[in-house]
């Protein structure tokens, strides 16, 4: 019996704490609405105007933020891509100088290698 109250107590825990996460997750979503919400109204309350002159309307201030949002993107992903080629190259030239010192280290066996077969035919 005793089992079984502890196993229902850590499972009406477990519970709680999973309902109390999951609500401060909706508490937060509601804070992000909120601020995006604040955000759009002052995109469309603010005043933007064409080639003459003329205020754009609220679809036309969308779409002129979302191609500002388009080129920070695309310039974030360049810089996120060109770093991780960089780091890519480093750790293929690190890989290459690696090869290199096993290259050189065994043309200098080979080197030995063959004094001892000269030496060993000489001495023949």
């Amino acid at each position: 019996m005793k089992t079984k109250t502890l196993i229902e107590l850590i499972t009406l825990s477990s519970s709680l704490y999973i309902l109390a996460r999951d609500t401060h997750l909706l508490d937060k979503f509601g804070e992000w609405t909120d601020e995006k919400a604040k955000k759009m109204n002052g995109i469309a309350s603010e005043t933007v105007l064409d080639g003459d002159g003329n205020e754009l309307q609220l679809l036309d201030k969308i779409k002129l933020k979302a191609e500002q949002v388009k080129v920070e993107l695309e310039a974030k992903i360049e810089d996120v891509i060109s770093n991780t080629y960089k780091k890519i190259k480093i750790a293929h030239l690190d890989d290459i100088k690696g090869l290199r010192e096993k290259l050189e280290k065994a043309d200098a066996k080979i080197a030995l290698l063959e004094a001892r077969l000269n030496k060993l035919e000489a001495n023949t």
